[in-house]
């Protein structure tokens, strides 16, 4: 059967957090707007947002001036007075960055100096103030950041969803997978197989698909969604003592990725990874699970041919972590020497959206762009859930300055 609703204004396509902060932010800001949010899974945060590890981000990563660092700073302040505000458990338990060998410590300073450019409190630790934080971590010197903390965001999801729907003015439609958008007088209509929805504007917050919805909106993407597969495993309940809150290795500034790490859960969990290998498909979650349409889509685009040559070796070692149990304590034992493989128990893995360039440039930084009547969020990848309440806030000015809001 066929649904139109005719007085929609907006239409927000994906219920992951940063499509939920999006919609929050507009309801907050302009009441009366009648916005619907659809995803085609049940419910929301099903993908990037309910398999991330719930780490509230202090920003030292992240270049002055970029999205990202504006974004997280900012984001991560209203998080934490929404959780408050929401009685959402988070605990600001604080992380270490270790430097395990002297060749280490030039990027640990660099780091220290972006957290001073920041305003981000750190404190540089020598082996033994690092042992007094995390008695069970092996490493020369370390930076103490105590902003640092852990929330569930799959409940902060759920809870923004809450207040949207309770507001009577907004919709959610679970099991919509887009098919087709077609624009007309001014507006956008959006379909599935089975039902069309029509609004005066949309948001793209379609994570592993905001490509394909750039695409279908009627524009031609300059970069490609690449799914990079984040595997986990859980210590033991009996070896969880072996890590207090966040511990994090030195990032190699020639990787994109973060490194293997660990993490203390909200629920008291500790979780340790991820690695980073390509995903079979978009939500390719195990080995098994493979789309062979969008396999190739990846291993035919020149971006990832000249990412794959740039990160052949790391892209190995990755691999063999994800295979062998052994190899992935292995790199854990870099920070806790006293894990072993035995500790391990296998958790979900996630997916990382990222945007790459045809020229095999991963896109550093959050990419928006707005072109009436859509605003795309095409590249949101970590810190997005930390980022997410201010990413509102920019999608709102975006779409104020695009007029679609008067």
């Amino acid at each position: 059967m066929n649904h139109s609703f005719e007085t929609i204004d907006g239409l927000v396509i994906g219920a992951g957090i940063v499509g939920l902060a999006c919609a929050y932010q507009l309801h907050l800001a302009h009441p009366k707007l009648q916005l619907c949010i659809l995803d085609k899974e049940a419910g929301p945060a099903v993908h990037q947002t309910g398999h991330n590890s719930g780490v509230l981000h202090s920003g030292i990563y992240y270049a002055p001036g970029s999205l990202k660092a504006e974004n997280c700073l900012q984001g991560k302040a209203a998080m934490q007075e929404f959780c408050q505000r929401e009685g959402i458990p988070f605990d600001i338990c604080g992380k270490v960055i270790v430097a395990k060998h002297p060749d280490e410590f030039l990027q640990l300073e660099k780091l220290q100096q972006r957290a001073l450019q920041h305003g981000i409190q750190v404190q540089q630790l020598d082996d033994v103030g690092l042992r007094d934080l995390e008695p069970h971590v092996v490493g020369l010197k370390a930076l103490h950041i105590k902003s640092a903390g852990i929330v569930n965001y799959t409940r902060v999801s759920e809870r923004l969803l809450e207040i949207l729907l309770s507001s009577g003015r907004h919709r959610f439609v679970p099991h919509f997978k887009v098919r087709h958008i077609t624009h007309s007088h001014g507006g956008v209509e959006v379909s599935s197989e089975q039902q069309t929805l029509k609004a005066k504007w949309g948001i793209n917050a379609a994570g592993l698909y905001s490509d394909k919805i750039f695409a279908m909106s009627g524009q031609t993407p300059n970069y490609r969604i690449i799914p990079f597969r984040g595997e986990y495993y859980k210590l033991k309940e009996s070896r969880r003592h072996l890590c207090r809150n966040l511990i994090y290795p030195v990032p190699d500034p020639s990787f994109p990725f973060l490194g293997v790490h660990l993490t203390r859960m909200i629920g008291g969990e500790v979780e340790c990874g991820p690695n980073a290998v390509l995903a079979l498909a978009r939500e390719g979650y195990t080995w098994g699970q493979i789309d062979f349409n969008e396999l190739w889509e990846c291993l035919s685009y020149p971006g990832f041919q000249q990412l794959a040559k740039q990160h052949f070796k790391a892209g190995i070692a990755e691999m063999t972590r994800s295979f062998f149990k052994s190899a992935f304590a292995k790199s854990l034992q870099e920070l806790v020497p006293e894990i072993k493989a035995e500790d391990l128990i296998k958790a979900p893995a996630g997916i990382r959206a990222q945007a790459l360039e045809i020229n095999g440039k991963l896109m550093d930084d959050f990419h928006f762009v707005a072109n009436k009547p859509w605003l795309h969020l095409c590249n949101v990848p970590s810190p997005a859930a930390t980022s997410s309440l201010n990413i509102g806030k920019v999608a709102m000015h975006k779409l104020a300055s695009m007029g679609c809001l008067n």
